[in-house]
C-alpha cells in the first residue's frame, strides 16, 4: 500500500536507524518514523552514516573514527529492529548506482507491502523507486544551486516530498517548494523553539537528531 505521511506536522529522528539501540530510544520518544543510512558495500546493504576509507579497515564521518572490522549493520536487521508501525526513512548515500536497485529488490523481498520513505541528494539514486507502490520518494535539496534544479528536474510532475536542509529554507522557498511537492521536510530540527516558525512556513515533516524535539512533536500530536 502507498505510504501516508503522519497527520499533521511529524518528527523523523535522524540516524536513529544506525543502531539498534538508538533505534529503540527513538521509538520510546515517540517517534512515528525512522531515518537510516543505507551504503551498498561489497555486495550488502550496511546501515551507517561512516564512510569506508578505501583499502582501510577503518570509517570514518568528519572528526569520528570507527574501526571497520567489527559486524556491521545490515538491511534485514534494521527491519527486524523497526516495529512494523514505525515508518522508515531510508536514505541513500554514495555514488554506486546499484544501490537503488538492490534497496527496491531488498524491501521487495523482507518486507513485502510495507510503507517506506526513500530519499538521496543524488536523485538518479532515485529513479528505480518511482514506479515502486510502497515508496515514497523524497527528493533531498542540501545546496542552493540543487534547490534551483527541483523544478526542471521534476519536469511539471509534483514530487511526493522534497527534504531541504534548514539553512537553505525561506518563506519564498518554502513557497516554491510547495507549489511541486505534496509535502515539504526539513533538517536539521535540533530545539523545539523551531517547531512553531517552521509550521507556520508550511513544514509537514522535521528530521531531528534531538529526543527532545521528538518529544515534543509527539506530545504536541497527542494533544491535539
Amino acid at each position: 500500500m502507498p505510504p501516508e505521511l503522519p497527520a499533521g506536522l511529524f518528527a523523523i529522528a535522524h540516524r536513529a536507524g544506525n543502531e539498534p539501540a538508538r533505534l529503540a530510544e527513538a521509538v520510546a520518544a515517540g517517534a512515528l518514523a525512522i531515518e537510516a543510512d543505507l551504503w551498498l558495500h561489497r555486495g550488502h546493504i550496511e546501515v551507517r552514516h561512516t564512510k569506508t576509507a578505501g583499502p582501510l579497515p577503518i570509517l570514518w564521518d568528519r572528526w569520528e573514527l570507527r574501526p571497520g572490522w567489527r559486524p556491521r549493520l545490515r538491511l534485514p536487521e534494521l527491519l527486524e529492529a523497526a516495529p512494523p508501525g514505525v515508518l522508515l526513512h531510508l536514505d541513500l548515500k554514495g555514488w554506486d548506482d546499484r544501490l537503488g536497485p538492490a534497496v527496491r529488490e531488498a524491501m521487495a523481498a523482507l518486507a513485502p507491502g510495507r510503507p517506506y520513505l526513500v530519499s538521496a541528494q543524488r536523485w538518479s539514486l532515485l529513479e528505480p523507486f518511482h514506479a515502486v507502490e510502497e515508496a515514497l520518494v523524497v527528493h533531498s535539496i542540501g545546496s542552493a544551486r540543487r534547490f534551483e534544479r527541483i523544478a526542471r528536474h521534476l519536469e511539471g510532475r509534483r514530487a511526493a516530498a522534497v527534504a531541504i536542509h534548514r539553512e537553505l529554507l525561506t518563506q519564498e522557498r518554502a513557497g516554491r517548494l510547495q507549489a511541486v511537492s505534496e509535502a515539504v521536510l526539513t533538517w536539521p530540527v535540533n530545539d523545539p523553539a523551531l517547531l512553531g516558525p517552521l509550521a507556520a512556513l508550511g513544514v509537514r515533516g522535521v528530521i531531528s537528531d534531538s529526543l527532545a524535539v521528538v518529544r515534543a512533536v509527539a506530545s504536541a500530536g497527542a494533544a491535539g
